[in-house]
């Protein structure tokens, strides 16, 4: 691909305001899906048993940590393709897009492992209660097992949202989702003859889903994708290129990685109190995933956007898309703020909860939600740190928030003997990440992006 053809990509020429709405759109309503689907299948999971619900929130961990893996690989590959593409290397593009079909199968297998071998002494070191365990354990053995799925998907949309090509990949993320949504009640409560399989068969609804979008992110890559074009010589290993790809995507993944520590280790300090804490704390993920979904879906589009202008030398265009993604972003932590603070028994009443799952639920929502608004800013001015090849800062701010900060002051709070106090270690934690990250984009400005403007 010629000089010319590059300069010609809509993301180094359409203006920013107009660029981000349309490449961040799709990935939103995506997103949007995405987070119905997360809710409507905690609702069924509901109408199993409490226990259930609980089993669903230990597994999440794990669950996370594979995404964290599948989204790892994706985003050191999204980065270094949208900057090989702004500096109109195209070969350079396909390899990376092999190389990191390699490490998707690699990261693959570990889960593979995991999930023949783990699930159920996973699940046994943390309830004593025989229904948790043994649904739980099923539930995500499958889930494990099936993961090539997910991987396939990820990867491969990653490389539509590099090319520009959002609308694709909201198709597939949409797709997928949807499949999972109808197959759900057929496959949990035995719908049309089938047997009952309860969290077994939630699992399998998952998997399908995922394998099904895998299957149209392919084929859209092959079809409406001409940025990246794969044959099997990019498919030879490149230890330049794994390098790239894993010195960004491995601080996502430990960022994640901390994410399922810190739920791990949650979990744990709310056992403590009741399994009615932790199905709660469940629960309050999947709602608020209605708010920052969207905003990861914001997020994806802006480090392709800003990957590309960064190896286009763009840096007005760096910071104009920074500054509108953080509108938005703001924008729509504000409403999820507002709904929390408002309505937190009519989300909650979509659960089946007892008395006691209101009550706890009703603080838990109030209280948590005060962060959002904070968390907004965060997860933009996190975008640059990946996009621009530093993606150890990712991993600083989430290591500063969820395990320096939150977890120990979550531990310490519960000392006071009521679960209420546990929530407000995410607000305090929150608050210290904003002054990390503040901190490392001025450092991160200052090193890449004011430079540009002297060339």
């Amino acid at each position: 691909m010629s000089k010319h053809e590059m300069q010609g990509n809509k993301m180094g020429i359409m203006s920013t305001g107009r660029l981000l709405l349309n490449m961040a759109l799709p990935l939103i309503s995506a997103m949007l899906v995405q987070a119905l689907y997360n809710v409507v299948d905690s609702i069924y999971i509901s109408r199993v048993s409490e226990s259930a619900v609980t089993a669903l929130g230990l597994a999440f961990p794990i669950q996370n940590l594979l995404i964290g893996f599948a989204t790892g690989v994706g985003v050191g590959v999204n980065s270094l393709l949208s900057k090989s593409l702004g500096e109109a290397d195209s070969e350079k593009a396909n390899r990376c897009a092999g190389n990191g079909i390699l490490l998707s199968i690699a990261s693959f297998v570990l889960f593979l492992i995991f999930g023949l071998f783990f699930s159920k002494p996973y699940f046994a070191m943390q309830s004593s209660v025989a229904e948790t365990v043994e649904g739980g354990a099923d539930y995500l053995m499958i889930c494990c097992v099936f993961s090539l799925g997910i991987f396939v998907e990820v990867l491969f949309e990653r490389l539509l949202q590099a090319s520009g090509r959002t609308f694709y990949s909201m198709i597939t993320q949409g797709v997928g989702a949807v499949v999972n949504i109808v197959l759900d009640p057929i496959l949990i409560f035995g719908w049309f003859g089938l047997p009952a399989m309860g969290m077994a068969g939630a699992a399998i609804a998952t998997v399908i889903g995922q394998w099904i979008a895998a299957v149209l992110a392919v084929i859209f890559n092959f079809r409406f994708n001409p940025d990246v074009r794969l044959s099997l010589h990019c498919l030879k290993p490149d230890g330049a290129l794994i390098r790239g790809i894993l010195g960004i995507g491995v601080p996502s993944i430990i960022m994640v990685g901390i994410g399922s520590v810190m739920n791990f280790g949650m979990n744990q300090i709310l056992q403590g109190f009741s399994e009615t804490a932790t199905g709660v704390f469940s629960v309050y993920f999947k709602l608020q995933s209605f708010f920052f979904m969207p905003v990861f879906g914001l997020n994806n589009a802006t480090i392709s956007i800003l990957a590309f202008n960064y190896g286009a030398r763009k840096p007005d265009r760096i910071i104009e898309t920074l500054k509108r993604a953080s509108i938005i972003a703001l924008g729509i932590m504000l409403v999820g703020l507002a709904v929390f603070q408002f309505l937190p028994d009519l989300l909650l009443s979509i659960f089946h909860p007892t008395a006691e799952f209101l009550r706890m639920g009703r603080s838990a929502l109030r209280i948590i939600s005060v962060n959002f608004p904070v968390a907004a800013v965060c997860i933009v001015l996190g975008a640059s740190f990946q996009a621009l090849g530093d993606g150890i800062y990712s991993t600083i701010t989430a290591l500063c928030r969820q395990l320096l900060v939150l977890l120990p002051a979550a531990w310490l709070l519960s000392f006071l003997g009521d679960v209420n106090y546990v929530w407000l270690a995410f607000p305090i934690a929150e608050v210290a990440s904003l002054l990390v990250t503040v901190l490392l984009f001025v450092r991160i400005y200052r090193r890449k992006i004011r430079p540009l403007y002297q060339k």
